[in-house]
C-alpha cells in the first residue's frame, strides 16, 4: 500500500511538471493578466495595479510550461467572452440585474500558484458553490459517516429545489445529498452551534478559511432572496416533518440563505477548490482548514452532484469534481494538482453557467487534466 501511495503523488508530481503549474513570475497581455503567486516568504509582483506574490524560492521551468498554462486560459477566454447563450437567475431579482456580460478565470495551483484572466476579481453571490465547503466543517466536526447516514450522497437526478425528489426518497435519505438545497439546508442543521449567530459565524468563517481572507456577505443578495425563498421554506418544513432537519427550520433556512449570498471572486473559489485539491491545507495562507480524509469525501460528492442533474455529463466531458452556483460561479478540482473557477452569469436550464462550463473543459482537456485519464500509447 505504501508503494502505490509513493506512485500516486509521484504521478501527481510529474502531472504538475508537466502542466508547469510549479511556477513563478507574472505576465500582462492586453487587458488579461495572468498573476503567479505563493504563500511562503511573499515578495511583491506587480501587474498593471494589482499586487500579487510570488514565492522566491519556486522553481521556474521553462517559458513554455508556464506559457502553456497561459495560452490554455487565453484560448478558452477568447473564445466563450462573446458567448451571448444562457440567462441569469431572473428568479432572484438581486441575480438578475448583474451584467451578464462579465467573465473571468482563474486558476491556483496546490503550491500557491495563481493565475487569471478576465473579470476574475469581480464579486458575486456564490450560492450553491458554497455547498461542500460548509459539508466540508460539518464532516470536520462529525465524521465522514454522518453524511452517508443522514444527509445522503446519491445524486437525485431531478433539479436542485425538487420537493418530488424530497419525496420520493421519504423512506430512505430525505435530503438526497448536500449539494442539491434540501441536502444543503440539512448539513447547515448539523453544524455544531450554540446559538444562530454562531452558527451563522461558523459558516462565514468556514468558507473564508477555504478562500484564505474575509469573506463578507451581500446584503442586497441576501434580502432578495430572503425575500423569494417561498420554495425552500416548504424543504424545510418537509425535511423537520420528515425527522430530518436538526432544529428550527427557520433558524436553519436563515443561516443556508445567507451562506448563498456571501460574496466572492473567480479567485476566491480557485482558492477554495486549491484548498480541497491540497487536502484541505489552503495553498496561500499554509493553514489547514480540513483533513484530507474530509476533502477526499468532499469531492467523492462533487463528482456526484456537483452540476445537478448534469453532472453525470459534466463528469464524463471533463472528469474533474466541480461544484456550481446560480450566481454564475463553477469551482472544478483536480486533486492533487489545482483547480480552475470561472465567473459568468448566464446559465443554462439546470443552472449551470454556460460560459464557465465551456472554459472549464477547453482548458481542461488542453492541460490533460481529469481524474480518469490512464496511461496512453503503450
Amino acid at each position: 500500500m505504501t508503494t502505490i501511495k509513493a506512485q500516486l503523488r509521484m504521478a501527481r508530481f510529474r502531472a504538475l511538471a508537466a502542466m508547469g503549474l510549479v511556477l513563478g513570475g507574472c505576465a500582462s497581455t492586453g487587458n488579461s493578466t495572468y498573476a503567479m503567486a505563493a504563500a511562503a516568504k511573499p515578495a511583491p509582483v506587480v501587474a498593471g495595479t494589482e499586487t500579487h506574490t510570488n514565492m522566491d524560492t519556486a522553481t521556474t521551468p521553462p517559458m513554455s510550461k508556464r506559457a502553456d498554462v497561459e495560452a490554455a486560459m487565453k484560448k478558452a477566454y477568447t473564445k466563450f467572452k462573446d458567448l451571448s447563450e444562457g440567462k441569469n437567475a431572473d428568479y432572484i431579482p438581486a441575480l438578475a440585474k448583474v451584467d451578464s456580460k462579465l467573465f473571468g478565470i482563474a486558476i491556483v495551483s496546490v503550491d500557491g500558484t495563481v493565475y487569471e484572466i478576465g473579470d476574475s476579481k469581480k464579486t458575486f453571490a456564490i450560492e450553491s458553490a458554497a455547498k461542500p465547503f460548509v459539508l466540508a466543517r460539518v464532516m470536520q466536526e462529525h465524521g465522514t459517516k454522518i453524511v452517508e447516514e443522514k444527509i445522503g450522497v446519491n445524486a437525485s437526478g431531478m433539479p436542485f429545489n425538487s420537493i418530488i425528489a424530497l419525496e420520493m426518497n421519504k423512506e430512505t435519505t430525505p435530503a438526497m445529498n448536500p449539494l442539491v438545497n434540501a441536502g444543503a439546508i440539512t448539513t447547515v442543521s448539523f453544524l455544531k452551534a450554540s446559538s444562530p449567530e454562531d452558527r451563522w459565524q461558523k459558516v462565514l468563517g468556514t468558507l473564508s478559511g477555504f478562500a484564505g481572507h474575509t469573506l463578507t456577505l451581500n446584503q442586497e443578495v441576501y434580502k432578495s432572496e430572503a425575500e423569494t425563498n417561498t420554495r425552500n421554506k416548504a424543504i424545510s418544513w418537509l425535511l423537520k416533518a420528515d425527522n430530518v432537519l436538526q432544529g428550527e427550520p427557520n433558524e436553519m433556512l436563515d443561516v443556508y440563505t445567507k451562506e448563498c449570498s456571501v460574496d466572492v471572486s473567480a479567485k476566491d473559489l480557485a482558492v477554495m477548490g486549491a484548498t480541497l485539491a491540497n487536502g484541505g491545507l489552503n495553498p496561500l495562507t499554509r493553514k489547514r482548514v480540513v483533513d484530507p480524509e474530509v476533502a477526499e469525501h468532499t469531492l467523492a460528492v462533487m463528482s456526484t452532484a456537483g452540476l445537478y442533474d448534469t453532472t453525470g455529463t459534466w463528469m464524463y466531458r471533463v472528469a474533474m469534481p466541480a461544484k456550481s452556483g446560480v450566481g454564475g460561479g463553477i469551482v472544478a478540482v483536480q486533486p492533487g494538482g489545482f483547480a480552475i473557477a470561472t465567473f459568468s452569469p448566464p446559465l443554462d436550464k439546470p443552472g449551470n453557467s454556460v460560459r464557465g462550463q465551456k472554459a472549464i473543459e477547453m482548458i481542461a482537456g488542453d492541460l490533460h487534466a481529469g481524474v480518469f485519464n490512464v496511461p496512453k500509447g503503450r
